[in-house]
């Protein structure tokens, strides 16, 4: 490879077309950037999305990649937090920090920042050997989160925002999970390690299936038919709080029907912007039902840092949840086996 280049996966609106390309290292640091040499990162389904023309993102040509973990290689002059050679994870989402949603502590819906400006699907991402990220976005991992781990914390970040706002969860509750993708999976795991059992999780892929019984949670795995028929037979049978991690929306329209009186439905799945759902106001009322959704990960990185520090080995063992790396010549074939449901998710292994 010729030098001043790196490899790097690029998606181009235009074209809707995802490509292998060789691109210019970024820039020398100025004042409080930062660049990461990256070592890991994931394939988001919002990626997905993007690749299929189906996500809002970046009108130029743009390096893809919101989930990545790797090494400080420069920095700027007024950056102090972190030095050459730090092992870091990087928050892909920023606001503006002068509107009023940014000045409350709510960045996420900020105009101009949270995911209108999103480092991976507006700016230069992680799908690359190198990528330059303001300063104040870049967290030092403590020396025991390995670099594999750390590539889970965003999605784990969002996960804690979405704990946040539908808590409490009461040990002993009935919970649903719809979707056995990395999303569900981290769902369940941070469920289990929390203390709760009675778990159940629907997903239609017969291998995704067989993944999460490699989780060892004991939680019952089954069919969207198997779900419709516990209902039939049962037409008490119902679920306190439903997490869902499919972004599919007659999913959550069948699901609204299986909770209790007093429940709630947790909305993370993201859609296609073009998706649409039905409710029966008369269903809320009579159940007093609380519909709740999450928008990315909020000032809760220390938090997803925590949880991963807590959960280790035991629960985020790639092979364990699903997850298989990637070259990121392979990207094609990374694609693909997530689509087909092959693997719960994709990581690009890059340093």
């Amino acid at each position: 490879m010729p030098p001043h280049t790196m490899e790097a996966i690029q998606f181009d609106k235009k074209k809707v077309e995802i490509l292998l390309i060789k691109a210019p290292l970024p820039t020398e640091p100025v004042k409080n950037e930062v660049i990461v040499q990256v070592a890991f990162a994931g394939i988001c389904g919002t990626d997905l999305h993007i690749a299929e023309g189906a996500f809002p993102c970046c009108d130029a040509p743009v390096i893809l990649g919101h989930e990545f973990s790797g090494v400080v290689s420069a920095v700027g002059s007024e950056v102090t937090h972190l030095k050459p050679g730090d092992h870091v994870v990087v928050d892909p989402n920023s606001g503006c920090y002068r509107c009023e949603f940014c000045h409350g502590g709510k960045y996420h819906y900020c105009k101009v920042g949270g995911i209108n400006n999103t480092v991976g699907i507006w700016n230069d991402g992680g799908w690359a050997q190198y990528c330059k990220v303001a300063a104040e976005q870049v967290h030092k991992l403590p020396d025991n989160i390995t670099l594999e781990q750390a590539a889970l914390t965003e999605p784990l970040s969002c996960i804690s925002h979405g704990w946040d706002r539908i808590s409490p969860i009461p040990v002993g509750s009935r919970i649903l999970i719809l979707g056995a993708g990395i999303i569900g999976n981290l769902w369940a795991s941070v469920l289990h390690l929390q203390g709760h059992r009675r778990v159940t999780v629907s997903e239609p892929q017969e291998a995704r299936r067989k993944l999460f019984e490699k989780l060892e949670t004991g939680f019952d795995i089954i069919t969207p038919d198997e779900l419709k028929s516990l209902h039939t037979k049962d037409p008490n049978w119902g679920v306190d709080l439903v997490i869902e991690c499919s972004g599919y929306a007659p999913a959550m329209e069948e699901a609204l029907t299986l909770i209790k009186p007093g429940g709630k439905m947790c909305i993370f799945g993201i859609t296609s912007p073009q998706a649409r759902m039905s409710i029966s106001p008369f269903l809320m009322y009579k159940n007093e039902l609380t519909i709740i959704a999450v928008n990315i990960n909020p000032f809760s990185f220390p938090k997803a840092l925590g949880w991963i520090d807590a959960m280790g080995t035991r629960y985020l063992d790639y092979e364990r949840l699903g997850i298989k790396t990637y070259s990121l010549r392979q990207h094609k074939e990374a694609l693909e086996a997530l689509k087909k449901g092959a693997i719960a998710k994709a990581i690009f292994k890059i340093k």
